[in-house]
């Protein structure tokens, strides 16, 4: 079993997002070793880029924020090795094609694999498209978690089939953050994934409040929460990693 299979074997998964660097790399560390520390089963660790077309203005800023301030790709590395002395929680990085061209496929995967990164999700880069990526990093033995939307329909079963790790369910159109109320199209899909693939589906985009997460819980393996997260670095800033540990731990338990 390797560490995300580990994330979904003990009830429903509760999955962070963090945008490294916002309001600083300092702070991202201790924010995820909170985060784990709290109950979270795996978290997302977004690498900034310029142009994230998947966000919201929420984690738009935070992007934006966390550049302006020096962020960079071998920066978070580093981070990531002094995290895995800590923790062995699984960590995916979540983020953009040309961050990962811009390095070197074969580079990055080697470097995710050298640094203990279990996963990555690519947003901008669809179904069709992924087989460039998918055959280095499965050499490395890290995942390329695929993504469904209320739209695949038809393709559901085909992305389903290749899918590893998890398959990370969009819960509405378009862009990352906060709603009030969430496709039920995404039961469907899911359904779909589960006829296609024994593989864990975990459900993202919008989920913000217990009650949300609760009753996307009930339909799901796990949920995946960002701009909520996000929003607290932004309000608190430095001081953002007690209110994120005690908003982790309420969502945990809304999921129980």
């Amino acid at each position: 079993m390797n560490r995300i299979d580990s994330a979904f074997q003990h009830g429903k998964a509760f999955i962070p997002f963090i945008t490294c660097g916002d309001p600083s790399l300092e702070v991202t560390e201790q924010v995820v070793l909170k985060m784990a520390e709290s109950g979270a089963d795996l978290i997302e660790l977004g690498i900034p880029f310029s142009d994230p077309t998947a966000e919201g203005p929420v984690i738009q800023e935070a992007n934006i924020r966390a550049l302006a301030g020096g962020v960079n790709k071998e920066k978070i590395f580093d981070m990531v090795v002094r995290l895995r002395t800590r923790i062995d929680i699984p960590l995916v990085f979540m983020t953009y094609a040309n961050v990962v061209f811009s390095y070197g496929i074969e580079n990055f995967a080697r470097k995710c694999s050298q640094i203990g990164i279990d996963g990555l999700i690519l947003p901008d880069v669809p179904f069709e498209e992924k087989g460039e990526f998918d055959e280095i990093f499965r050499r490395y033995d890290v995942d390329l978690i695929s993504m469904i939307a209320p739209t695949s329909a038809e393709r559901t079963t085909m992305i389903a089939g290749e899918a590893e790790g998890f398959v990370y369910c969009v819960s509405s159109l378009g862009v990352t953050g906060t709603r009030t109320s969430i496709s039920d199209r995404i039961k469907e899909g899911i359904d779909l994934v589960k006829k296609t693939k024994d593989i864990p589906c975990a459900v993202g985009f919008g989920i913000s409040t217990p009650e949300q997460a609760a009753g996307m819980a009930a339909i799901s393996d796990g949920i995946i929460v960002g701009s909520a997260i996000v929003k607290l670095c932004a309000r608190y800033g430095k001081d953002c990693v007690e209110p994120i540990g005690e908003y982790v731990r309420s969502m945990k338990a809304a999921i129980r």
